[in-house]
């Protein structure tokens, strides 16, 4: 799979730490940067990793900052991203599996490397199960991103 990942400067170590557990996983990286600790905003990495999954370059998205919380929002401000912040395994798959999650959220300086390689692998095994009550809640999701396009022009 062909996964873009992207961080801030406050999730730039783990994001290097990340890189060569995708790849050990046998996956593609796109890596969007940051590509050190200078001080870079989160939203502007957020919409580069969030584009990245819009546009079909990448599959899936892994995207960190300090929190986690931050980038989580700025990046579901893009219509089709369902970014979802997990600091635990559970979360990671089930986002995919009922809500087809498309990017992971982490936060470097709440969550520690080894939870994060976890949280990596859980997300990009998960697959969606298209299930009828999880397709019916992901069509209202689509139906409330098309209110809000509308309304915005």
């Amino acid at each position: 799979m062909m996964v873009a990942i992207g961080a801030d400067h406050a999730g730039y170590a783990l994001k290097q730490e990340i890189i060569p557990t995708l790849r050990s996983l046998g996956h593609e990286v796109e890596d969007l940067g940051t590509h050190s600790t200078e001080p870079v905003d989160y939203p502007d990495v957020a919409e580069w990793v969030a584009r990245a999954v819009l546009t079909g370059a990448v599959e899936r998205g892994v995207l960190i900052c300090g929190s986690g919380v931050g980038a989580s929002v700025a990046a579901n401000k893009l219509p089709g991203i369902r970014a979802g912040l997990c600091h635990d395994s559970y979360s990671a798959h089930q986002g995919v599996e009922h809500d087809d999650m498309n990017i992971l959220v982490l936060g470097a300086r709440v969550i520690g490397v080894e939870l994060a390689r976890e949280l990596v692998r859980a997300f990009l095994e998960a697959r969606f199960t298209h299930e009828t009550r999880h397709e019916r809640r992901l069509a209202k999701i689509k139906t409330l991103e098309e209110k809000v396009r509308r309304h915005a022009t």
